[in-house]
């Protein structure tokens, strides 16, 4: 995975998880607050209708109470007489009593005629429940509620239902009614309907709200990438561009130090020498003195040989280390200049790699070349140290200044340069300019040093 894909991933995945996250937890909640209030709703409606069936129960026990308590064990006039009543007492199309011995013979049956005088013990629902012999045990305990399935009057459908008997123990009866629950459920039915329904559309507007969130942060992380990409590959044309007329520039000096000077003094110190063997073919006296004068020229080109292959590559970098290579820099400088110079490496404990050496080092000859070039200064000081095991150089002029102010050509490359270089390491390069001078200050991360086992045998 490149940088941009990472880059991208990593500001989009959070969010996309945490949009996830936070949508399941909504549903999740929401889902369970639904199912806790559907049911308490549930079980509310059902004590309602525990609380109806009792009312009417005891209402039905209170028409048939004066005829029951003044009828004896075999009255059956008396019997009858309730039977009737009981009968009458209908209330709806679904609503009635019914009323069973305790043999399970029916003997009122408002809405299903056929089970009177049959019996009905062995009767079961579609769960397996005999709900006769069930009734009867309910009523014979003391009374009470059972729940189970029967037939719907009003729509000939087995539905739940909810009944509630009590015993006439004098006749051996039970005196029973009910209600059917299915309304009940299809109000709780519907309550669920809603409540998916709400649910869903709480998802719709999370999804509404968050594709376009991932979108937008999708689209910017996009375009900042290549705004970024951009940015980059027009740095690199203008440091590449850099890089091929600094060779340039370098070829041409080179050029012209070995045609204008080191070419010049060689064809000096030639003539020098034709002119002396002439003179020791005629035993000229002064043959010596021309002789000296094409060695003085000899040594002059020589030491400019040496010169250039000091700009190019310093030989005492690689020999004796970047204090040796800083401190001989800073000679040839003001040698050259006549700017008085100077360094303080007393500090400088850290142990570089090679590549880290050079890079301070070409830090430090950019910097001097945009102080003899620019800054019109006077004096230059250089200081080299460890801060913690890090390394830092700070060079400090007392110029002019100059304002950073991003435009282009061949100071701000410069920096640029030296930038790069510094980034290259993950170091930083810090600049203060001001009409008080300018000061550079490199900083070099512990990963550029060596690691401790090459630190020993370096040591």
């Amino acid at each position: 995975m490149t940088l941009r894909h990472q880059i991208i991933a990593l500001a989009i995945v959070p969010l996309v998880i945490s949009i996830l996250a936070i949508t399941t937890f909504i549903t999740w909640q929401s889902a369970n607050l639904a199912k806790n209030s559907i049911d308490t709703f549930e079980q509310n409606m059902l004590k309602t209708k525990e609380a109806e069936i009792l009312n009417l129960t005891n209402l039905a026990l209170s028409a048939i109470q004066t005829i029951y308590d003044k009828g004896g064990a075999d009255d059956e006039a008396a019997k009858q007489q309730v039977a009737e009543i009981l009968t009458s007492l209908d209330y709806g199309k679904d609503g009635y009593f019914f009323v069973y011995d305790y043999a399970g013979n029916n003997i009122v049956h408002p809405r299903q005629s056929f089970r009177h005088g049959h019996n009905w013990l062995d009767l079961t629902d579609p769960d397996g429940d005999k709900v006769i012999a069930e009734l009867i045990a309910t009523a014979k305990a003391g009374g009470g509620l059972h729940q189970y399935k029967w037939q719907k009057p009003s729509t000939g459908q087995i539905a739940d239902k909810l009944s509630f008997v009590v015993s006439l123990d004098k006749w051996n009866w039970v005196v029973g009614t009910g209600v059917y629950l299915d309304d009940v459920f299809a109000q709780s039915a519907a309550a669920n309907a809603v409540t998916r329904a709400n649910i869903r559309r709480t998802f719709v507007i999370v999804a509404l709200i968050a594709v376009p969130s991932v979108l937008v942060v999708f689209t910017t992380c996009m375009l900042l990438t290549f705004h970024e990409r951009r940015m980059a590959d027009s740095r690199l044309k203008e440091l590449t561009q850099r890089v091929i007329d600094t060779q340039e520039e370098e070829r041409t000096r080179l050029a012209r130090e070995l045609h204008d000077g080191i070419s010049q003094t060689l064809l000096g110190v030639r003539y020098a020498m034709d002119l002396a063997g002439r003179k020791v073919r005629t035993n000229v006296d002064e043959a010596a003195v021309t002789i000296e004068r094409g060695v003085e020229a000899l040594n002059g080109a020589i030491k400019e040989i040496r010169l250039l292959s000091h700009d190019l590559r310093p030989r005492v970098l690689d020999d004796l280390g970047l204090t040796a290579a800083l401190e001989a820099l800073c000679h040839h400088f003001a040698e050259r200049t006549g700017i008085e110079t100077e360094i303080d490496a007393s500090g400088f404990t850290g142990m570089l790699k090679a590549e880290a050496n050079t890079a301070l080092y070409r830090v430090a000859q950019e910097a001097f070349n945009n102080v003899e070039r620019h800054a019109g200064a006077s004096r230059l000081t250089v200081k080299l140290w460890s801060d913690g095991g890090r390394a830092r150089m700070t060079i400090s002029d007392n110029g002019t200044g100059f304002a950073r102010d991003g435009a282009s050509g061949s100071s701000g490359l410069g920096l640029r340069n030296m930038q790069e270089r510094m980034a290259h390491f993950r170091g930083l390069l810090l600049i203060e300019s001001g009409e008080a001078g300018t000061t550079l200050t490199a900083m070099m991360p512990r990963s550029a040093n060596l690691p401790a086992g090459k630190q020993a045998e370096a040591a």
